[in-house]
C-alpha cells in the first residue's frame, strides 16, 4: 500500500491492484487499517484526505463535476473576500447533495442547475497550473457566467460585482461560445450590461459575432435571497 497516492480515496479497484479484496477491505476497516468513506470507497488512516485528489475521484462519480464560480476565479488569483476556511463552489450534472465523506472534509456549495446547452460539455474547463492534474476547473470566462447566474441567489451580489470588475483578459471567442449556449437569460443580460459598464468585455464584438439568448423585449424580474427584486431591462 506504500504505492498509494497520499490523501487519495481508494476505490475497490484501487485496492485490488494492491492485492486487497473487497472482503479484506471490509475487514481492514473494522480493525482500523483502512477508513471506510462510503460504498466501495476507503482511505488510509493517514494522511487526511487531500482536496485535489478527492476531487479527481469525485469527478468520476458525479458527471460534469468541476470547480466553478467564485472558487474557480480564486484559484486563478481573482479574489475579493479572503475566506478563513475555503468553501468550494462546485457545479455538476447530477442532482442531489455531495457524498458526506467529501462534504465533511471540504465544505462546499454544490449546484446541479443546467446552465448551458448539452453541447457545451467541457468548453471553458481546464486545469490551472498550480492545481493537481485532472482537476476540472472553469476558465475565468465560464466562471463569470456561473457567478452571475447565482448572483443574489446564493452568491453575494456585491462580491459578484467586485469579482467581475477584477477579471481581465477575457477571451471574446470563448465568451461568445458560452453565452450563445447559455440557458439563463439573467446571466446573459447581466454579463452584457456589466461588461458595457466595466469595460473589460468587448460587448460590441460579442453582439456582432454571436447570437445571444437575451430573451424577449420585456424586463427580466427575479427575487433575490434577501427579498429584493432584480430588474434587468432587455438588451
Amino acid at each position: 500500500m506504500s504505492g498509494a497516492v497520499p490523501g487519495r480515496p481508494l476505490s475497490l479497484h484501487d485496492l485490488e491492484s494492491f492485492g486487497v479484496s473487497a472482503y479484506l477491505a471490509a475487514k481492514y476497516a473494522r480493525t482500523g487499517w483502512l477508513v471506510r468513506l462510503g460504498p466501495g470507497l476507503y482511505r488510509l488512516p493517514s494522511p487526511p484526505l487531500n482536496r485535489d485528489q478527492s476531487l479527481v475521484v469525485l469527478q468520476v462519480r458525479v458527471p460534469g463535476l468541476h470547480v466553478a464560480g467564485r472558487t474557480a476565479l480564486a484559484w486563478q488569483g481573482i479574489r475579493h473576500n479572503v475566506e478563513f476556511a475555503e468553501r468550494l463552489t462546485l457545479w455538476g450534472a447530477k442532482p442531489g447533495p455531495l457524498p458526506e465523506w467529501f462534504a465533511d472534509a471540504f465544505p462546499s456549495r454544490y449546484r446541479s442547475t443546467a446552465l448551458f446547452s448539452p453541447d457545451v460539455d467541457d468548453l471553458g474547463i481546464f486545469t490551472p497550473p498550480a492545481v493537481t492534474a485532472g482537476v476540472r476547473v472553469s476558465t475565468r470566462e465560464r466562471a463569470l457566467v456561473e457567478l452571475l447566474r447565482d448572483a443574489g441567489q446564493g452568491q453575494d451580489m456585491e462580491e459578484a460585482m467586485h469579482l467581475f470588475e477584477a477579471t481581465t483578459g477575457l477571451r471574446t471567442s470563448v465568451l461568445g461560445q458560452l453565452l450563445s449556449r447559455c440557458l439563463s437569460v439573467k446571466a446573459v443580460r447581466m454579463f452584457l450590461q456589466w461588461g458595457e459598464r466595466v469595460g473589460n468585455v468587448d460587448v460590441d464584438a460579442l453582439r456582432r459575432h454571436s447570437t445571444l439568448p437575451t430573451g424577449s423585449n420585456s424586463r427580466w424580474v427575479g427575487t433575490m435571497n434577501d427579498g429584493s427584486m432584480l430588474v434587468l431591462p432587455p438588451c
